[in-house]
């Protein structure tokens, strides 16, 4: 087993039951991109055109194993969902988005496109934790 599977960082009796599920979720989205690069290199070091396909079709289950467990932990986390939200399935620099992000955000704004989130997208629209360190 995977050290990270088997160790926590705290004592478990400090910690609350959604950080021990929510450890279970990162260590296997770890073990599954571990997979998925791991498949990558045997498909491109294969010299058999068969197993090639069978491990490119392998290696594309576990991106779909993966993905299932990053909505999972999204749907648990409203930061993890925010920071999803603002980068993923975005064009462009990503270093503008998050530029962009952070000027909506000076601004009370929001987020991307000068506008305000839009309902149901997991904030409560209490503005940012940088304002309160302030």
């Amino acid at each position: 087993m995977s050290e990270s599977s088997a160790t926590l960082h705290e004592q478990r009796d400090l910690l609350s039951a959604q950080t021990v599920e929510s450890h279970r979720g990162f260590v296997s989205l770890m073990e599954e991109l571990e997979a998925v690069d791991w498949y990558n290199q045997r498909v491109d070091a294969s010299t058999d055109e068969q197993l090639k396909a069978i491990l490119a079709h392998n290696r594309d289950e576990e991106k779909e194993h993966a993905m299932m467990v990053l909505e999972w932990l999204r749907r648990h986390d409203p930061v993890l969902d925010k920071e999803m939200r603002t980068y993923l399935f975005t064009e462009g620099d990503i270093l503008a988005v998050e530029e962009e992000a952070d000027a909506g955000d000076e601004n009370g704004e929001g987020g991307k496109d000068g506008g305000t989130l839009p309902v149901g997208h997991g904030s409560l629209n209490i503005g940012s934790l940088k304002e309160a360190r302030s």
